[in-house]
C-alpha cells in the first residue's frame, strides 16, 4: 500500500517496535511527509547513529511500512522524547499517545524522574498533542544550541 493511498489506512491495525538501522532513508522519509522541520542531523549517517546508540528509536509500522516515529534518550539525569511524527494519513488514531507511551515505559525502566519533550512553538498542534499527553510547557525555560 502506497503511504499517498487514504484507502483503508483508519481500519489497518500498528505495531510500535525499535526502528533498524537500514531503516534510516524510510525514517527520513516518514519526517518529510510529516512535515518536520528539517535538522542538521537529518542524514542517513546521523539517524544510524541514533539507532546504534543507547538512544531509544521507536517507529509505528503499519502493513510493514513505517507511519510513525519518537525518540527517547536518557543522559543519566532526565530523559528526553524528541521527534515524533506519524504520517497524515496515519494521525488521530492513537500511535502518537503509543509512541509516547512507549518512550515513557522505556525510559522509567532505566529510573527516570523527569522527561522532557522538545517542541518547537510555531507548531501549535504539536504544543497541543504534548499538552493532550499531559505534559505541561515548562515556564521560565529558553532553550539555547550551537551547531559545532
Amino acid at each position: 500500500m502506497d503511504l499517498s493511498d487514504n484507502a483503508n489506512v483508519h481500519s489497518d491495525p500498528f505495531l510500535i517496535r525499535e526502528c533498524r538501522s537500514e531503516e534510516a532513508e524510510a525514517l527520513l522519509a516518514l519526517w518529510h511527509a510529516a512535515g518536520t522541520s528539517p535538522s542538521v542531523t537529518d542524514t542517513i549517517t546521523d539517524i544510524q547513529g541514533a539507532i546504534e546508540s543507547s538512544a531509544l528509536v521507536l517507529v509505528a509500522e503499519v502493513n510493514q511500512r513505517i507511519v510513525g516515529s519518537i525518540i527517547a534518550t536518557f543522559d543519566g539525569w532526565r530523559g528526553n522524547m524528541y521527534r515524533i511524527a506519524v504520517h497524515p494519513n496515519y494521525r488521530r488514531r492513537g500511535i502518537g499517545r503509543a509512541l509516547v507511551k512507549e518512550g515513557e515505559r522505556y525510559l522509567a525502566e532505566l529510573g527516570v524522574k523527569r522527561i522532557t519533550a522538545l517542541v518547537e512553538e510555531k507548531y501549535p498542534w504539536a504544543i497541543a498533542f504534548w499538552a493532550g499527553v499531559g505534559y505541561e510547557v515548562e515556564p521560565g525555560i529558553v532553550r539555547f544550541f550551537r551547531n559545532p
